[in-house]
């Protein structure tokens, strides 16, 4: 956070949820007019209900402030984001699981079409979900280290949907893309530097912020309308499938989410952390 404060102004905004516990940190540079998104749940950012509803909004509300761009990172030390909650789809409460499913769609295609530059300072592991958000933002860089990125879906047990599958495809090339799921592959840093699923490596948080301050800033003499026109082109088919297919996704990821191998691999993978833990 000292890094941090180096580069914007003492002007932040923290949300909390009646359980007191701050879920985003967005922060303004005023010199630049660019907003850093900070995920803050503790311990890991997993993408429960409420932390999606918040970035959803947050995300909806700096964009209609009319700001430069964003960067999307973790206040964390280590990690990005690890990726969907599992305790979401672990023995769900289907009404929660229903509305959980469809605020994760909805998140999904406010970040992907949002219509101003957002770059990713991966600071941390990306698996999963972690590696969505990452791959629906326009650029990204990735702190070097020992963590890594990726979607290991099937190492769990899981199946990345469809419109986790396509941006990933869209990003690395349909060839590595096919081995990297097949696999659940996680990549260290300059793998994923290799394979392009991130544009820039940096030493430390700070400096990936300041890199991808530079690429929301290479659009300063690229006429606005004319960019946000390109990006939407380019990006409509994927969000008009999800539209599309949202409610037949749903229903067949609740049915797959409550057949009984998979509520027991879910079980495994729970015990298996609260083992690390201890």
């Amino acid at each position: 956070m000292l890094a941090l404060r180096r580069f914007f102004t003492k002007q932040q905004f923290i949300r909390n949820y009646a359980s007191g516990k701050k879920l985003l940190e967005i922060a303004e540079d005023k010199n630049t007019g660019i907003h850093i998104i900070s995920m803050a749940r503790s311990p890991v950012n997993s993408l429960n209900l409420e932390l999606l509803e918040e970035l959803k909004t947050s995300l909806i509300e700096v964009q209609k402030n009319n700001c430069k761009g964003i960067v999307l990172t973790s206040s964390l030390p280590t990690v990005f984001s690890a990726g969907l909650d599992i305790m979401e789809m672990y023995k769900p409460d289907i009404k929660r699981f229903t509305a959980y499913w469809r605020t994760l769609q909805d998140t999904w295609m406010t970040l992907y079409g949002l219509e101003i530059p957002i770059a990713a300072a991966i600071n941390g592991a990306s698996p999963a979900g972690g590696c969505l958000l990452a791959i629906s933002c326009e650029y990204r860089v990735f702190v070097d280290g020992e963590h890594t990125i990726g979607l290991n879906e099937t190492q769990l047990g899981i199946i990345a949907p469809q419109w986790f599958i396509d941006p990933f495809v869209n990003t690395i090339g349909y060839r590595q893309a096919e081995l990297a799921l097949l696999r659940g592959s996680l990549f260290r840093p300059n793998e994923a530097l290799n394979i392009g699923l991130v544009d820039e490596l940096a030493s430390d948080k700070a400096e990936a912020i300041q890199k991808c301050q530079k690429y929301i800033s290479s659009y300063d003499r690229i006429s606005k309308q004319a960019r946000n026109m390109t990006k939407l082109r380019l990006r409509e088919k994927l969000i008009s499938w999800l539209q599309e297919h949202r409610e037949i996704e749903l229903n067949y990821v609740k049915q797959f989410i409550q057949l009984a191998n998979i509520q027991k691999g879910l079980h495994a993978y729970i015990e298996t952390l609260k083992q690390k833990q201890n």
